[in-house]
């Protein structure tokens, strides 16, 4: 746990103290997390998104030397970690249970830097700086938001508006199913005889329909593992997404070419902001009572 002294952790509308156990939500103190219960959040915390079996927490958390009941012992801790989170077994923000594997830290986590090693040229006392500003470490961290830029919101807005992005993707997509005939003939119109171009068209609608479909769902059930999927494809679906912004294109010749750019404009950023809701913390009743 060295290693760990002194930094801090921050997902959602917390950050831990990993040296003092000092819990803030919103920058405003929480109450300490202490004792097993700490260990078992720096475990987690450590390998967001992955599995950390009850076997490596036994193991960590107990020395083998030790006789207690590990599993009443586990899951009084991971009980009282949830209490301290504002968190639920049944709707995990932040621990989600693998029953009988172990359990996974499934909220979005920025790990703080590691600790620079001293230089062994420098001496005298070490002076306690102010930790220097977060900064993006790549072009990508720049463009994209981070979950601690992003407000919160209602699980239910945050659904609502994901689920209505899905909605007018899976409009274009029939639509352009709906009548083949007038597809090709609009789009012969605006970029030639190329039948290549309709091909793709046609392949790409009926790809994006079972895509949409299971976006759809995943929002509408509540899908824990959406967040993380999404952000992980997040480069096949800004492709695929930005193909389909070409579409008012098709149209201008009926719509004008002004509001075809702009509609255009829009799909451009659809991707984008798919990906900040569901990056968004969520806010439950509890916190607007806070």
């Amino acid at each position: 746990m060295n290693e760990t002294q002194g930094r801090r952790y921050r997902f959602g509308l917390f950050e831990l103290d990993t040296q003092t156990g000092d819990l803030y939500r919103d920058g405003q103190a929480h109450p300490r997390v202490q004792g097993q219960p700490l260990e078992l959040l720096l475990l987690l915390l450590e390998k967001p998104g992955e599995l950390v079996t009850r076997e490596e927490l036994r193991k960590k958390l107990w020395s083998s030397d030790t006789f207690v009941d590990y599993d009443h012992g586990l899951n009084a801790a991971v009980n009282k970690l949830r209490e301290a989170l504002g968190d639920s077994a049944d709707s995990p923000r932040f621990i989600q249970t693998l029953p009988r594997r172990g359990y996974r830290f499934i909220a979005p986590v920025q790990a703080p830097p590691r600790a620079r090693e001293p230089d062994p040229i420098e001496s005298g006392p070490t002076e306690l700086t102010s930790p220097a500003p977060r900064k993006a470490e790549s072009g990508r961290e720049l463009l994209l938001s981070d979950t601690l830029d992003l407000p919160s919101l209602p699980s239910r807005t945050i659904r609502l508006l994901f689920c209505s992005i899905q909605l007018l993707y899976l409009g274009f997509y029939v639509s352009a199913l709906f009548n083949l005939h007038r597809t090709e003939r609009m789009l012969t119109t605006a970029f030639g005889g190329a039948r290549w171009i309709f091909v793709s068209l046609v392949v790409l609608a009926l790809v994006g329909i079972p895509i949409r479909l299971y976006l759809l769902a995943a929002a509408l059930l509540g899908y824990r593992g959406l967040a993380l999927n999404f952000r992980k494809y997040f480069v096949a679906f800004f492709l695929f997404d930005e193909l389909w912004a070409l579409a008012p294109l098709v149209i201008a010749e009926w719509i004008g070419m002004g509001l075809a750019l702009a509609a255009a404009a829009v799909l451009v950023y659809l991707p984008f902001s798919q990906r900040s809701l569901l990056l968004m913390p969520e806010r439950t009743a509890e916190d607007v009572k806070a």
